[in-house]
């Protein structure tokens, strides 16, 4: 299958998979919400932020082995693939007992980290030795959802999901319609993600070529991987400090129940990163191959297209969120929780910056030239916890999501477009003018025209918001097209030059 062929199949999953989740999750959320109520909803969210840190112990193994599963393959050599993962396996269910020793320990001392009221401790600490056991047990297996990535079969991975996503949306509904709490939803979110990687296990075992076994585990193949993955490692422990400190940071020093405010916005904020986050992660086993080759002309192409891709996904959704968010939340969870949309705004604008340059860090992943971007996004996570402590202080909830704007803020403005023109030797200059000056045009119609109409036709239930939110997407879209055809855009952006990028020469 050529590579233009592969790459619109697994947009086409992703985008797919994105849709289920975001909408499952948009609609389930509010739902939980209101079944759980603010207290029980705030230590669901707070227990699976707090467990997101054992991710931490995969010390970007996973990173590894995404790029060697695509190396390994496109050379043939399928006894160093079967090296290399039975390697990581066995590492791997180290991290499992690690992980299942430090939840049967950590419970204990819930109370002295976090304000937890006395009547929920129990139920927490249950749910967190539960979360632990989950995390230890699929520790091993996402060794085959990794490599499922180096194949570049993304429409495995997503499809798979889109079934499962739908059964656990299912098995929650009806717990809390029963009388379910918050232990029945924290089993059926663990079980369900046991499940998934599951699934992939078997699609790994089935499409690849390699055998698995105690003697193919060596130390050069895990040093090797680890002096690839110590980088994406870091620029994973950055992600967590920037995005799952704050529900434990407010936690800690404001209250359980104020997470729930500021799970919303962060809700939301995260939604908008999905379609994205799955269109940009086609490109690091992509580049991979390009960088392998030697292939510095479709670098530069695919940093260019790529990140203008970006910016047209990401910044409609990112101005119906500013401009808008208000009937958003009043019409997704009720008009009580209006003061999230402060936190929604600080939230949303840096992270729109951020996200609108996500191919540049899949380009850095895939060259393996990601260190110098892990350690800034080490410095600004640093930054993010210290700042949302010292401000929450002084600020509550507030100060909490200055503290994660700001640092995220200055990384996607002064670091990240520099260092990667730098890197691909495109002149500053071009590169804004290309990828964004476009979006940014049609962006600012749009919101023009969703904060006329939305002044002229307030909305508070979703009907009215979504009819809003469509038209001045449908204008936004007939921009796009208007463009494309009558040839505003450069030739970068024809389907034609995207095909040229994608196929191999």
């Amino acid at each position: 299958m050529s590579l233009r062929v592969q790459a619109v199949k697994n947009v086409t999953a992703t985008w797919l998979g994105l849709l289920v989740h975001a909408l499952t999750g948009f609609f389930l959320s509010p739902f939980i919400l209101h079944k759980l109520g603010d207290e029980a909803f705030s230590l669901w969210v707070l227990i699976f932020a707090f467990t997101g840190y054992f991710g931490l112990l995969d010390f970007g193994i996973r990173s590894s082995i995404v790029k060697y599963t695509a190396k390994f393959v496109a050379t043939g050599d399928e006894e160093q693939l079967s090296r290399y993962l039975s390697t990581s396996i066995a590492f791997y269910m180290v991290i499992g007992v690690v992980v299942l020793i430090a939840t049967t320990v950590a419970p204990s001392y819930l109370h002295l980290l976090f304000r937890i009221p006395a009547g929920s401790l129990d139920a927490t600490q249950m749910l967190l030795r539960l979360s632990g056991a989950g995390i230890a047990f699929t520790f091993p297996l996402t060794v085959f959802a990794g490599a499922l990535e180096g194949l570049q079969k993304f429409s495995w991975l997503q499809l798979s999901q889109i079934g499962l996503t739908l059964l656990r949306a299912l098995f929650i509904v009806v717990a809390l319609t029963i009388g379910g709490g918050l232990f029945a939803i924290g089993a059926i979110t663990v079980a369900m993600n046991v499940l998934s990687y599951l699934v992939f296990t078997c699609l790994g075992l089935y499409s690849l070529p390699v055998r698995l076994s105690v003697s193919l585990v060596e130390w050069r193949a895990f040093r090797e991987m680890a002096g690839y993955g110590v980088f994406a490692f870091a620029i994973l422990a950055a992600e967590k400090l920037r995005f799952q400190s704050d529900a434990m940071v407010i936690g800690a020093m404001v209250s359980t129940t104020a997470i729930a405010s500021f799970s919303i916005a962060a809700r939301l904020a995260e939604y908008s990163s999905y379609a994205v986050r799955s269109m940009s992660q086609i490109f690091t086993p992509m580049s991979s191959q390009f960088d392998a080759a030697g292939d510095l002309a479709r670098l530069r192409r695919t940093f260019l297209a790529g990140n203008r891709a970006s910016a047209f996904i990401i910044l409609p959704i990112s101005v119906a969120l500013v401009v808008a968010g208000r009937s958003i939340i009043e019409a997704w969870v009720g008009a009580r929780y209006l003061d999230s949309y402060s936190i929604l705004v600080l939230l949303i604008v840096p992270r729109t910056l951020y996200l609108a340059q996500s191919t540049s860090i899949r380009i850095l992943l895939g060259m393996g030239r990601h260190r110098a971007l892990a350690s800034v996004l080490l410095i600004e996570g640093g930054a993010n916890l210290l700042l949302s402590l010292w401000l929450a202080r002084h600020m509550g909830i507030i100060g909490v999501a200055w503290g994660t704007a700001i640092p995220m803020g200055c990384t996607s403005l002064f670091f990240l477009p520099r260092h990667l023109c730098r890197v691909l030797d495109v002149p500053f200059a071009m590169f804004l003018r290309r990828a964004y000056r476009l979006p940014l045009v049609l962006a600012a119609f749009q919101a023009a025209l969703l904060w006329a109409v939305s002044r002229a036709f307030p909305a508070h239930r979703y009907t009215g918001v979504l009819l809003q939110i469509a038209s001045s997407g449908m204008v936004y879209c007939v921009s796009f097209a208007w463009a494309l055809f009558s040839g505003r855009l450069p030739r970068l952006t024809s389907w034609h030059t995207f095909a040229q990028l994608m196929e191999p020469k």
